[in-house]
């Protein structure tokens, strides 16, 4: 027992030789590379590409006035909708131009999506943002649920929840993402989807939601 009590008296006199942390306001000022005006992200990337041309890659994007498509929409019944934009018949929501993904499959409460993730969505970390699998999956899930409304019907998201189970870089290829309607109510519907590789069908997130239903 005396033994212990010598290692505890012992580490309590080293703790108080440590060197205690200064207060924020005795901290040196940060330096002035880190100090500054915020620079947008795009603004950055071109100013970069003038001096990093090996390291820069770009693209050029094309989408036409979202408001053609979604008035459109008012007009139609929701799988009908779908049909014109899937067939290209009606221009795709710049959002899918963006992230590059597109409706592959669509049926009365079932739509799959497919598409391409690359290094342009990528995050500081080194892969793929979490936002592209949460977006494609919100889109195929909204548009299940779209299926099944009457003209004159209309939708919105109240929650969505998504579960990341690995990772996806550039490497990936394409993806799949599959969604089938679980609830249809008067006032409310629920939907399920899956996210997988389409090369290896390796299950890489799910995510459900439930959307309000309103009418016009």
């Amino acid at each position: 027992r005396r033994a212990q009590q010598g290692r505890s008296s012992a580490a309590a006199e080293v703790y108080k030789r440590q060197p205690q942390g200064r207060n924020r306001q005795d901290q040196a000022p940060l330096s002035e590379s880190t100090v500054g005006e915020a620079v947008s992200a795009r603004d950055a990337a071109a100013k970069l590409a003038e001096t990093m041309p090996e390291h820069t890659s770009s693209v050029t994007l094309s989408w036409q006035d979202p408001m053609i498509g979604a008035g459109k929409g008012l007009e139609l019944a929701g799988l009908d909708y779908l049909h014109l934009v899937r067939s290209g018949e009606l221009p795709p929501p710049p959002i899918a131009v963006m992230m590059n993904f597109s409706i592959e499959e669509i049926e009365e409460r079932r739509a799959v999506f497919t598409g391409f993730p690359g290094e342009e969505q990528y995050n500081p970390i080194g892969v793929v943002h979490g936002g592209y699998a949460a977006t494609i999956l919100d889109s195929a899930l909204g548009c299940a649920v779209q299926t099944t409304l009457e003209r004159g019907l209309a939708y919105t998201s109240l929650g969505l929840e998504v579960k990341y189970l690995r990772p996806i870089t550039r490497d990936t290829g394409q993806v799949r993402c599959e969604a089938n309607v679980l609830y249809r109510g008067r006032r409310q519907a629920t939907s399920e989807a899956k996210l997988t590789s389409a090369e290896t069908g390796k299950l890489l997130g799910t995510g459900t939601t439930t959307c309000l239903l309103m009418p016009l």
